[in-house]
């Protein structure tokens, strides 16, 4: 972390940190703490969702998205009582408008660093590459699955599901396809749809819900 920090901070002298707008629990907004990946002022651009060619990402960002090194500084939320460390992730407001009514319960629970869909999309830029219009595009092939994801984590939250996430979490930046399996196994275990558990596997190309 303290040399992720140096490398953000000589690549532009500028803070190393990004504090970030989110919508928590009871629609509450909080500032979620990051490491800066991107250029100063990237949120000026009007662009939420980050593709992996965006032009935004600095070099050393990209490696801190890859390593996941952006959402170990949450931690500090969490001690807030901002978050958990295992919860359905927390979206900007703008995301947060467009949710459905049943998407509105992932606002009854705190959200967290990690979880189902935090490990299945993990690629989510990879999956944007290319969009020329990210947002839509992440609204549209996304979002609804991590939310659904979200749902389904808080119908069968419990320690045992947690400590799982936790594990799993890592094991995803090095071994995602065995990650992917043990998550489909877990999810069968637990009786989500043949649907999810199918997303979940990431054999086939996401498409519109």
């Amino acid at each position: 972390m303290i040399i992720a920090c140096i490398l953000i901070f000589l690549q532009d002298f500028s803070n190393p940190f990004y504090i970030a707008q989110r919508i928590g629990k009871d629609e509450k907004e909080f500032n979620m703490i990051k490491l800066r990946s991107m250029i100063i002022d990237a949120d000026k651009s009007g662009v939420d969702s980050t593709s992996e060619d965006d032009k935004r990402l600095t070099f050393i960002g990209r490696f801190i998205r890859k390593f996941k090194l952006d959402e170990i500084t949450q931690l500090y939320n969490v001690m807030k009582g901002d978050m958990s460390i295992v919860g359905p992730r927390p979206n900007v407001k703008s995301g947060v408008i467009l949710y459905t009514d049943i998407e509105k319960n992932l606002l009854k629970v705190r959200p967290g660093i990690t979880d189902f869909s935090s490990i299945v999309f993990s690629d989510e830029g990879t999956i944007l590459k290319g969009s020329k219009n990210p947002d839509l595009d992440y609204n549209q092939l996304i979002r609804p699955w991590k939310s659904r994801l979200g749902l389904f984590y808080i119908e069968n939250c419990s320690l045992g599901l947690d400590l799982f996430i936790i594990i799993i979490t890592p094991l995803a930046i090095f071994r995602k396809e065995l990650a992917l399996k043990l998550i489909a196994k877990k999810l069968k275990k637990l009786k989500a749809s043949d649907e999810l558990i199918k997303v979940c596997k990431r054999e086939k190309e996401i498409s519109i819900v």
